[in-house]
């Protein structure tokens, strides 16, 4: 962080302390470095904010009362929380528990200023989370989503019982609530497909008051995002996001009149919009390219100023009651800050700043499907062609950023040039280039990565000998799926909690991801095995020549650890080189050390493996 800027109202994480780590590599430093979320604010109690930070080596939830500068550590659990919100009147912290990681669970709360916990929705069990939205009256509308159930959501009224007034075995989530806490938008995929949802707007009674579908029952790939009711009491109108033009925009829509407008907005790339919160206007983030930007949009003349930020990538920001907006920036160069319109930092985390990496470059390759975007860093010292790690972004509808990236700047520091693949399915780079991905799913992507791979190579940056293949949850999918389906191009793989075998998968994943997974291959394993088969990293393992490290978490929800399990059971039948971590938490660990200790493993497993380097 920048230590030179003053934090707004004298705030400082918790934590303390005020250096150290001279004798540490400054790959750890990045992870063992203080940070801090963007800070949430409560809608009618705006000095009052929850965040995420890491100051105590676990990321835990924090309040803070910006009047009097006081902070204070909500939650402290053995594999961290970062899932939590602010009643409207500041009153409550509302924070999901689940057990050690496996996303099922349930909504507990605690007084802001302290005290203990309690149910927040006594009567509603288990489930994993499909949204939350909190009335000024005390009305809760919980969305649960469980192998029995579906999708569910419920109603509960300050001193009486949750009421259900939705259930569809497709995936669904509570939207918002409006201001008045009368009407209620609701995603949902009842269409049967996963990837694009369609909008419903009810009344607490669950009756229907309109309906915005833009698939037409699932005959066209457009899908609705619910991005939040306007802020202001007796107002209908509910801000989405749409995709009519090939790219995520903003709409209002007023689901009681009908009428629908849209900002005029001449921007390329993806357009995400919140209210300021007299509605007044609305707050823009514009993503292009793998770096972002803030506009301000008035609604009243038409007219948009863009909000200065320094280039790099916003990961999230925010309109305050003064007309400010604080947002978290970094880029792949400058550890992150919360920072706002007004020039501050906002918040600034005790203890040691992180120490500053590589930028990134960028590179266009031509590919089978069109020109592939990478984001491209190398050693600041020593020339090419470089040990090279292939780092895979999951998701897969997500993309990699010039934004700040400790695991990246870990193998940097260790001689390594990194390059990061924006594949077909990467989202960022319009519609169509998000829906590419379809029934072939794994072998389109690493078409891309062979493409960018290719190009590397005949560049002179990587050494085509020293390759490595990494990546988390659908990167490391896609590495283990790479190194059956292309044996020959990668000298070592590293997964961290994969996809290995996807029909075991499928069968012990979490609801939602089954949907998506039907959507994504066409139907079940059952309806079009040779899909599920052309795509499941298991069908190749016996083709695999590169040593391969995986680690897993064995309450993973999203890649749990049978199929893991299935898929280490075939290398080790046939001696195959491999290694295998496994440690207690969910899908990845939010305990520093237990970061550190995976990545540390990750590049000496590598640099064992790899011819050695000069």
């Amino acid at each position: 962080m920048n230590e030179d800027a003053a934090p707004a109202s004298g705030a400082a994480a918790p934590g303390g302390g005020s250096g150290g780590g001279e004798d540490m590599p400054d790959w750890e430093k990045r992870f063992r470095a203080p940070r801090v979320g963007l800070p949430q604010w409560a809608l009618d109690a705006p000095d009052r904010s929850l965040f995420v930070s890491n100051a105590t080596g676990t990321f835990e939830l924090y309040t803070w009362d910006r009047a009097s500068g006081e902070q204070r550590q909500a939650t402290d659990r053995p594999n961290g929380t970062v899932a939590g919100t602010l009643s409207p009147d500041g009153a409550w912290v509302w924070w999901f528990a689940d057990t050690d990681g496996d996303e099922f669970g349930v909504w507990r709360r605690q007084p802001f200023g302290g005290g203990p916990d309690e149910p927040a929705v006594p009567g509603l069990g288990p489930s994993f989370p499909a949204g939350l939205a909190q009335g000024r009256d005390g009305t809760v509308v919980v969305g649960r989503m469980t192998e029995e159930d579906g999708s569910t959501i419920h109603v509960a009224r300050p001193g009486a019982e949750p009421v259900e007034i939705y259930r569809h075995r497709q995936s669904a989530g509570v939207g918002d609530l409006s201001h008045d806490g009368t009407l209620l938008a609701v995603e949902h995929t009842e269409h049967g497909d996963a990837m694009h949802s369609a909008v419903r707007v009810v009344r607490l009674d669950g009756s229907t008051v309109a309906e915005l579908d833009d698939t037409e029952g699932g005959t066209k790939e457009l899908g609705l995002s619910v991005l939040g009711f306007a802020p202001v009491d007796g107002d209908t109108r509910l801000l989405i996001g749409h995709q009519r033009r090939g790219r995520w925009e903003p709409m209002i829509w007023d689901p009681v009149t009908g009428e629908q407008s849209e900002p005029d907005l001449d921007l390329p790339g993806d357009v995400h919009a919140e209210w300021y919160p007299d509605a007044s206007g609305l707050l823009i983030e514009h993503s292009h390219q793998a770096r972002s930007e803030l506009w301000r949009y008035d609604l009243a003349g038409g007219t948009s100023a863009r909000v200065e930020t320094p280039p790099g990538t916003i990961s999230g920001a925010t309109a305050r009651p003064d007309g400010s907006a604080e947002y978290l920036w970094s880029s792949a160069a400058e550890p992150p800050q919360i920072r706002s319109s007004t020039g501050i930092v906002v918040l600034e985390p005790p203890g040691m700043r992180a120490p500053s990496s590589v930028p990134v470059t960028d590179a266009w390759v031509d590919g089978p499907g069109g020109r592939v975007h990478a984001l491209v860093q190398t050693p600041p010292d020593g020339s090419g062609p470089f040990p090279t790690v292939f780092e895979i972004h999951g998701g897969p509808t997500a993309h990699d950023t010039d934004a700040f990236a400790a695991g990246p700047a870990a193998w940097l520091d260790h001689g390594f040039a990194v390059v990061r693949v924006n594949y077909r399915g990467s989202t960022g780079y319009g519609r169509d280039w998000t829906d590419a991905l379809k029934h072939r799913i794994g072998l389109i992507e690493l078409e891309d990565i062979a493409a960018v791979r290719e190009w590397a190579v005949s560049s002179g940056l990587a050494d085509p000998d020293r390759l490595v293949l990494t990546g988390g949850s659908w990167g490391g999918y896609l590495t283990l799926l790479g190194l059956g389906v292309q044996p020959e191009s990668w000298a070592v793989g590293v997964a961290a909690v994969p996809v290995a075998d996807y029909v075991a998968a499928y069968e012990d994943e979490m609801e939602a991801l089954k949907a998506m997974d039907r959507t994504l291959l066409g139907g079940t394993p059952q309806e079009v095995p040779e899909r599920w088969s052309a795509s499941s990293p298991i069908t190749y393992v016996d083709r695999v020549r590169a040593p391969v490290y995986i680690s897993a978490g064995v309450n993973d929800p999203r890649c749990p650890i049978r199929q893991i399990e299935n898929y280490v059971d075939r290398l080790a039948a046939r001696d195959a080189p491999h290694e295998v971590y496994r440690y207690d938490a969910g899908h990845g660990s939010l305990v520093v050390e237990e970061r550190i200790k995976q990545v540390a493993q990750e590049i000496r497993f590598a640099r064992r493996h790899l011819k050695p380097l000069p």
